[in-house]
């Protein structure tokens, strides 16, 4: 029994045997966050078993031979006598569990890939025996690629963990569902020690709890292709490759559940949504393009809803929670980072038709109006606020499940409303204990300290109804990124931290080296130079004060809050980091369309060249900007 590597444990509280089952079955359950190559795995069967049961699945089930048999037998008694001898057969010795691994992108027609993991709970330590399935049935057992992962006690609180082989230089690789030697023993084993020291629990469910896996992955690599060209020509500012790809799984999600519920109800039309706070309306667009009937409404319009098309209905709208705002029509109503419309979703919902179902996403914490308050410090913000909206939904008659997306967001979990928890006929006491509950909340929402800018009186209606006192945000965005600071206060702070940190050092540099490049401070010192009224400004921008040393990136570096002169020699592989999701001028477009400030305010200008500046020096080098071709459609 070929032994692949063994890493050495401490386990000082005594707990690690109960740790190493739970490492190993993230590995069984969750091999995707590991091996990025897999979408997941379906579980299929779990049994204890003792030896005689276990001889009989794997000979009579899996079609096992009496060679392959005794092979298998001698492998799983090697630990101990190092000699082929029958299993166990007390009760519960073994455990039994099969899976169906599911690749990314298959490319193996329609054989399945399964495994049996076998778990010898007595000697701590599981067996992965593979096996390829054709469509017809037939199983092939794939003896070289067995391997074994065990805990083993060397002195008192001194433990190894190991992984050994049954096929030796047999073993076939092809990187997916049969991982190579080497990602064994330097990947996998690294992190199931780090796993079985790890004593943190999740506070939520695994990924896509609620869906089959197999169908979610396929049917994700399939949309993620079809929509990947819009990251392309994403007019917005913010990160097109997290944005879409992120819609693109919330869309996937969606689409699989639907399926199921079409299935599971015999309905045979698709399912038609409304998009409550669609922002940019490309979960409406992928939804709509999918052949599902829906709008999305969002009190601001955006750029890019001008590229979708005519077939993406987006409404120009803010949401007020009143019996004007009851979508009777829709099947769904949806609630993706909807923020300060998020515990009002399932209301509308349950309002608006005793079938109207409710997905919602939550993400920023708000209450019915008003901020979020938190009552309880034993859990996260996050999961407390996650218990609210799932409360209300529970409240408004629903049987609230969860389940957790796999986007690129922290806030990745979501709940769901697709059936009630009452008949239709009670509909009037329902309503008379969501009318209770909403009102007990008035006095815990932040009414006093909105997270939302208040609109202006009647900007959108008088608020009547149910949902008085909620206030939408404007239809304008304030922009609080230090961009529309008045010029001459920027431009006093620039020079006021720049000649601060030029007083720091001599001019005689390093090597020979007179340009001064000043010496640096920390962001807090740096508040300490400038007065309270500049500083109560900048507390009112987004980022505050490092926002504003940030956007002047021409004359200041900002790393680890620390804060010094940029210095333009220094080469820009070590200086430039990668691009925001907003920098598409590319160097050329943007070379001297500014002055340069080093030339106009450094005691010893500029050190670079006029021709080696972006950056102009002086009347006759500056030019007008051009405008990007990209942003010429919108002007």
């Amino acid at each position: 029994m070929p032994k692949l590597r063994e890493l050495p444990v401490t386990d000082t509280d005594c707990v690690l045997p109960v740790r190493f089952w739970s490492a190993v079955d993230v590995w069984i359950k969750k091999p995707h966050v590991l091996n990025k190559r897999l979408c997941g795995v379906k579980e299929e069967d779990y049994k204890e078993v003792n030896g005689t049961e276990l001889e009989h699945i794997l000979s009579v089930l899996w079609g096992v031979s009496f060679d392959q048999l005794k092979d298998i037998i001698f492998y799983l008694n090697n630990g101990d006598e190092c000699q082929s001898q029958p299993l166990d057969t007390e009760n519960g010795h073994w455990c039994y569990e099969v899976r169906t691994i599911i690749p990314k992108v298959n490319s193996y027609g329609t054989q399945m890939h399964k495994e049996i993991m076998l778990k010898d709970l007595p000697r701590k330590r599981v067996t992965f025996l593979p096996f390829e399935e054709s469509a017809d049935g037939d199983c092939v057992f794939r003896k070289t690629n067995v391997y074994q992962i065990q805990l083993n006690n060397l002195n008192n609180d001194e433990w190894s963990i190991s992984i050994s082989t049954l096929g030796g230089n047999d073993w076939f690789s092809d990187g997916v569902v049969y991982p190579r030697l080497s990602w064994l023993g330097d990947d996998l084993l690294p992190r199931l020690v780090r796993w079985a020291m790890d004593s943190q629990t999740s506070e939520f469910k695994s990924t896509l709890s609620l869906l089959p896996i197999e169908k979610y992955g396929p049917l994700y690599q399939e949309l993620k292709a079809k929509y990947r060209e819009i990251v392309k020509v994403w007019p917005e500012v913010t990160d097109p490759e997290k944005f879409v790809y992120e819609d693109v799984a919330i869309a996937t999600y969606l689409l699989v559940l639907w399926e199921e519920e079409r299935a599971e109800r015999g309905l045979t039309s698709k399912q038609s949504f409304v998009d409550l706070g669609c922002g940019n309306g490309l979960l409406v667009h992928i939804l709509s393009n999918e052949g599902y009937p829906g709008k999305g409404l969002d009190v601001r319009r955006r750029k890019i809803w001008d590229m979708y098309g005519p077939q993406t209905q987006l409404e120009e709208s803010a949401i007020i929670p009143s019996d004007g705002f009851l979508f009777p029509e829709a099947d769904w109503l949806i609630g993706n980072h909807s923020d300060e419309l998020t515990p009002w979703i399932p209301v509308i919902s349950s309002r608006s038709a005793y079938s109207c179902r409710f997905f919602v996403l939550p993400c920023c914490f708000f209450d019915f109006s008003g901020k979020y308050q938190r009552r309880r410090c034993r859990v996260s913000q996050y999961r407390e606020y996650i218990d609210f909206v799932s409360e209300v939904g529970s409240v408004c008659g629903f049987q609230v499940e969860e389940d957790c997306l796999r986007i690129p967001s922290t806030k990745r979990v979501c709940l769901i409303g697709r059936t009630r928890s009452y008949e239709r006929h009670k509909e009037a006491q329902i309503e008379a204990h969501r009318s209770c509950f909403i009102s007990s909340r008035a006095g815990v929402s932040a009414n006093d300290a909105p997270a939302v800018d208040q609109p202006r009186p009647g900007e959108y209606g008088d608020g009547a109804g149910w949902g008085r006192g909620f206030q939408p945000r404007q239809r304008t965005e304030a922009i609080r990124n230090c961009a529309s600071l008045p010029r001459d206060l920027v431009e006093r702070v620039v020079s006021q931290v720049a000649l601060a940190l030029l007083s720091l050092t001599s001019v005689e540099g390093s090597g020979g080296d007179t340009w001064n490049r000043g010496g640096s401070l920390t962001l807090r010192e740096v508040a300490e130079l400038l007065d309270k009224d500049k500083l109560l400004t900048l507390k009112n921008e987004c980022g505050g004060l490092q926002t504003l040393l940030k956007n002047n990136h021409q004359v200041f570096t900002v790393v680890n809050g620390r804060v010094s002169v940029r210095d333009w020699r220094v080469p820009a592989g070590a200086r430039k980091s990668k691009p925001g999701p907003g920098s598409r001028r590319t160097v050329t477009e943007a070379r001297k369309t500014r002055p340069c400030w080093f030339h106009a305010h450094h005691p010893q200008g500029c050190p670079l060249e006029p021709e080696n500046c972006a950056y102009a020096h002086g009347e006759m080098d500056l030019r007008p900007a051009n405008v990007p071709h990209w942003r010429k459609r919108d002007m």
